[in-house]
């Protein structure tokens, strides 16, 4: 699965606004200027979350975005999901967008991808924002440790 610039983007503001050391709001040029994303775009984005029910948006001199509800309980999945439609790999196991397949009965592939999905959804959907601020970031070593060389292209 890739994700999308979009939900990307949004992931990005929502940490941006969550981040713990943050006091109050955020305006919307500092946030386009913390995350590097257009402003334009930014505010599209910011609206769509908005009416999802994620941030809110604060009007006045000291105004600008914070959460409509707290960071414990916003999680990956639903904001994946929000921007993306799916989380399957492929349509033939995703439960919003399915799209039956002429091999559906003699495929043995199918399963894996269904696995996948299954393992992907837990852990998006057990993940929330203000949890995401207790890992470490990873650096390019993490990525591309020995022993996942041989899987190029991951």
């Amino acid at each position: 699965m890739k994700i999308s610039k979009k939900t990307d983007y949004a992931l990005r503001a929502l940490f941006a606004i969550a981040e713990p050391s943050r006091k109050g709001t955020i305006s919307i040029r500092e946030l386009s200027e913390n995350i590097d994303i257009s402003r334009r775009f930014l505010e599209n984005i910011m609206l769509e979350m908005n009416k999802a029910g994620w941030v809110k948006s604060i009007t006045g001199r000291n105004g600008g975005y914070e959460l409509a509800r707290n960071a414990n309980s916003i999680t990956l999945g639903e904001v994946i999901r929000h921007f993306e439609g799916m989380v399957a790999m492929i349509s033939c196991v995703s439960v919003y967008n399915y799209e039956p397949c002429s091999q559906e009965g003699k495929c043995y592939f199918r399963r894996v991808f269904l696995n996948i999905r299954n393992l992907t959804v837990q852990i998006l959907d057990k993940t929330t924002i203000a949890s995401c601020f207790s890992f470490q970031p990873i650096s390019k070593d993490d990525i591309f440790k020995e022993e996942f060389i041989g899987g190029l292209g991951i």
